[in-house]
């Protein structure tokens, strides 16, 4: 036990010497070279010169996720996709690389391999328009008159997710005014095309088997025949104020609109498109949040999606007080004090359109994001209060919190991340939806992170949105017994996500659908005693639990396998030694994989705090089950909610 002991003990000092002085963690989060590429790319829509030392820095980033074939991954072990080496090629050749060079050449020589530039994704198609190099027919159809449609329409921004919403609004004005930024010849990237890409259109094809697809493409065909005579209606200039209006009340606060990277690039594009000048307070407000998004380091920078305060914040709690740290140490109050700080409690945003009789009492995932707090870290943030020992000093604000994740659940019995019931499917078949995740539906992960929240503060079996949420776990689980992960890649995020829900619950290994999550996860192991899974488990289920281990991975698992009771299993000791071993000097481990999810299938994210804070997390909840049989979360149980009243139950339940 002295091993684990030091283990544990170095990686508490790692992450006690990382906490910012205000009381918050916040470790990188990277995202593929589409993000660092699309700031390059938009600083020279916006005019804007990059000082020659982050440009070298930006370039060195870029080539170092260069393989050896010549074109880029969207995660680590990847193979070459067509989107991102293109955007990784355009935004080489703006920084003015030399395309003769060999990187170049092989680059080149991929994109053509993969079928050229034109077999990009929406995204960059309408890249690639901005800049004159293909024509604006190519991009789907989007005229900004979508925001005077009513809610029973088939189409409406709420029934679409947040991230659809902050990216599609400011997108409307851009696809009404249809800019282009003329380049230098030097610049553009026309060599990347097998074809005459002047002569493109309608990159959108019928698909066999899918009518609703194929009605989507002749319904975007139609329409543009139309737009000569819409772009001339009266109804064009007040949409475009309306889009306009949208996006800038949530450009108001330090964060950006939405708080993520392609929202906030389309807002400051439109409002340089609207004729606005850079004094312009909403559009300096915007350029700042995205320059705030830089990584910095001695040779490389790279430009973040998002920043992640909130959820590294709650989640190192969770570690440190599980680690066994006191709930009265410095650094356990500062981080509790700063999390009650950030608690959305004045303002209602999207959601509340569908629960207007709901109080706002969310957190966001980032600094500042007061429009869309989300369900996954309101609830990581209460069960890391809680165990924290911060209830009886907060109560209120608990007890709000708990009223909005009760307010939030969807009628399937689920929990989304932003939104109450957005699973309007058939909107993942419109042609500007190639991605496949313009929506926000209930998933595994958040449902049972709800459910061990509810169940923690002493919710019983019998509590409506607890059985409902059973219910809908019960139906996802997958034949094998795993559970999918929206959030996480992939089946071991959710499977470890629903274990934890059900200890909680009351749920234990004897009961059959807890034994077939036990036994998969067993099954998983590596013969390093680690677990990993890759993200191509996202097109094939087949690989539900392979690859690589990686420090977050197997602590996932570990931390799955002990909520349902295996503490004792030969498989958890192998895992845990797997920790100690991999474990660097200074405490943290290594992990280049993308164990995160933004997109699945398209956009993947490597958390540099989960290899910090994950493995602590799990040998600490691995040591007091050995030494007292209970975990620190299960010592905080409350045997019935401590809450006089619960608002939300009369309008939801």
């Amino acid at each position: 036990m002295k091993e684990l002991k030091d283990a544990i003990s170095k990686a508490l000092e790692y992450l006690l010497s990382h906490q910012h002085s205000d009381g918050y963690w916040v470790f990188d989060l990277e995202a593929d070279v589409t993000i660092p590429s699309e700031y390059i790319i938009l600083q020279r829509f916006l005019g804007r010169r990059i000082p020659d030392d982050l440009k070298e820095k930006l370039r060195n980033y870029i080539l170092s996720k260069q393989l050896k074939d010549g074109g880029w991954p969207i995660f680590e072990g990847g193979v070459s996709e067509i989107s991102a080496s293109v955007k990784a090629y355009f935004a080489l050749k703006l920084l003015g690389e030399d395309p003769s060079s060999p990187h170049m050449r092989r680059a080149r020589e991929r994109i053509l391999d993969l079928g050229g530039a034109s077999r990009v994704n929406v995204f960059t198609r309408i890249t690639l328009a901005l800049f004159g190099q293909i024509p604006w027919d190519t991009v789907p159809y989007m005229p900004p008159e979508i925001m005077l449609l009513p809610k029973w329409f088939f189409f409406h921004l709420s029934k679409v997710s947040y991230w659809s919403r902050t990216v599609i609004v400011p997108l409307l004005i851009i696809f009404a005014k249809k800019p282009v930024c003329r380049l230098k010849k030097e610049e553009q990237i026309r060599e990347l095309f097998r074809e005459d890409p002047e002569r493109l259109r309608y990159l959108d094809h019928f698909v066999p088997d899918n009518i609703l697809k194929d009605l989507f493409i002749a319904l975007d065909r139609i329409l543009r025949r139309f737009e000569p005579y819409l772009s001339r209606n009266f109804l064009r200039e007040k949409s475009i104020r309306l889009a306009e209006r949208w996006t800038r009340k949530r450009m108001k606060g330090e964060g950006g609109i939405g708080a993520i990277f392609p929202a906030m690039a389309n807002a400051v594009m439109a409002l340089k498109i609207l004729g606005y000048r850079e004094d312009d307070p909403d559009y300096q407000r915007g350029i700042k949040a995205i320059d705030d998004l830089l990584t910095v380091k001695e040779n490389l920078a790279f430009c973040q999606p998002c920043l992640s305060p909130v959820w590294d914040t709650c989640l190192t709690l969770s570690a440190i007080i599980e680690a066994g740290l006191p709930k009265d140490h410095p650094s356990v109050k500062k981080a509790v004090e700063w999390l009650i700080e950030k608690q959305i409690l004045d303002l209602k945003g999207d959601w509340a359109e569908t629960a207007p009789y709901l109080d706002p009492g969310g957190w966001a995932f980032e600094f500042e994001n007061s429009f869309y707090p989300d369900v996954d870290d309101t609830a990581m943030v209460l069960i890391s209060l809680i165990k924290a020992g911060a209830f009886e000093r907060y109560k209120q604000n608990i007890e709000r919190g708990i009223n909005w994740i009760i307010g939030m659940q969807s009628s399937d019995g689920g929990w989304g991340a932003f939104d109450i019931d957005n699973n309007c499917l058939y909107l993942n078949n419109i042609p500007f939806a190639d991605h496949g995740a313009l929506l926000d539906p209930s998933t595994s992960d958040l449902t049972a992170r709800c459910i061990e929240l509810l169940s923690l503060i002493g919710f019983s079996k019998e509590f409506p949105p607890i059985k409902k949420g059973i219910l809908f776990l019960k139906k996802e689980q997958e034949s094998f017994g795993g559970w999918y992960g929206r959030w996480g890649v992939n089946y071991i995020y959710g499977t470890w996500s629903v274990l934890m829900g059900l200890r909680q619950y009351g749920d234990d290994k004897r009961k059959i659908w807890v034994k077939r999550a036990i036994e998969w996860l067993k099954s998983c192991q590596n013969p390093d005693g680690g677990w990993g899974e890759t993200c191509y488990t996202y097109y094939d289920k087949q690989l539900a639990g392979r690859g690589k281990s990686t420090a977050s991975q197997t602590s996932w698992a570990l931390l799955g396998l002990l909520a349902g009771g295996e503490v004792e299993d030969s498989c958890v000791e192998k895992g845990i030694r797997y920790l100690i071993e991999t474990q660097n000097k200074d405490g943290s481990w290594d992990e280049k994989e993308y164990t995160g999810t933004g997109f699945p299938r398209f956009f993947y994210l490597r958390y540099h705090g989960y290899s910090k804070y994950f493995p602590l997390w799990a040998l600490g909840a691995y040591r007091r089950l050995k030494e007292e049989g209970r975990t620190a979360e299960d010592k905080v149980k409350f045997r019935s909610p401590p809450f006089l009243r619960l608002p939300a139950l009369k309008y939801k339940i």
